[in-house]
Order: structure tokens, then C-alpha cells, then sequence
């Protein structure tokens, strides 16, 4: 995948396998994987954090999951990518049977977003809850990767 993708170049997967497989080929470095949505608040609150840790951090790779609703992706979500020019890499997320794949995600995940996942060699560390800061996220990682 070229480094020129944008958000606004929205990639889809109609399969949480087909996310899954995707993210298994960024395990050469800290990989931060960020699940949301348009319609909810704290999520698009924090995505600037997201955009700032992109753009700070080279040596990790951002990635969101958007989990709108499928009717709303060209009408709301591809809109709202264009507007905001994030520079991160998002992702559609088609699958709507979360029961089916949540767990995957981690087994103790309610399924409420936000929600992120870091992802570095053997570490898979979940996060359900809203980051207050880019700070707070930024340090987050930054433990999590370190220790």
C-alpha cells in the first residue's frame, strides 16, 4: 500500500476477517487501531488526537475502523473524512453481526466505542474508553510499546 492514502481514500472490508487479515500485515511496527463512528460524539472528539499521533509518531501506524451505518457511508462518513482531511488510514467495517467478531477483538469488549487496540509484536492491548487528550494517548502508547 502506497504511504499516499488518505482517509478520504476510504478502504473496505465487508469481513471482520478481512480487516483482521489486513491489520496482520503491519506487525513490523506499533500498529494503534482505533474503532468509531460519525455518530458518536466522544469518538469524533478524539479522532484529532488520533490524527496528532499520526503525524508525530512515524515509527507507528494508525489505522480507524469506522462502524457507521452502511446506508451513511457515502452520505455522511465519506463526507466527513473529506472535510477533515485526516491523513490516517481509515477503514469501513462493513460485518454488523458484532457478536460474531467483537470477542476477537477482545474478549472482554462490551462492543460501546470508542475503542482502541494496540497492537505491537506479542502485545494486543485494549482500550475501551474515550481518550481525554492527545496527551493521554500519546502516553498510553508510549507505555504500552516500552514496557
Amino acid at each position: 500500500m502506497s504511504s499516499s492514502v488518505k482517509a478520504q481514500d476510504l478502504i473496505r472490508f465487508q469481513t471482520f476477517e478481512a480487516l483482521q487479515t489486513y491489520l496482520s500485515q503491519s506487525n513490523n511496527q506499533p500498529l494503534v487501531v482505533n474503532f468509531w463512528a460519525t455518530w458518536c460524539a466522544p469518538c469524533v472528539k478524539e479522532l484529532p488526537y488520533f490524527e496528532t499521533l499520526h503525524q508525530n509518531n512515524p515509527n507507528i501506524k494508525v489505522i480507524t475502523v469506522s462502524l457507521d451505518f452502511e446506508k451513511q457511508v457515502e452520505s455522511k462518513l465519506i463526507p466527513f473524512l473529506k472535510k477533515k482531511k485526516y491523513s490516517f488510514i481509515t477503514t469501513y467495517l462493513a460485518e454488523k453481526n458484532y457478536n460474531d467478531w467483537i470477542g476477537k477483538v477482545d474478549e472482554n469488549w462490551s462492543g460501546s466505542i470508542p475503542a482502541t487496540l494496540i497492537i505491537f509484536k506479542e502485545k494486543h492491548v485494549f482500550i475501551e474508553h474515550e481518550f481525554s487528550s492527545y496527551d493521554e494517548l500519546n502516553n498510553y502508547i508510549n507505555q504500552t510499546i516500552n514496557n
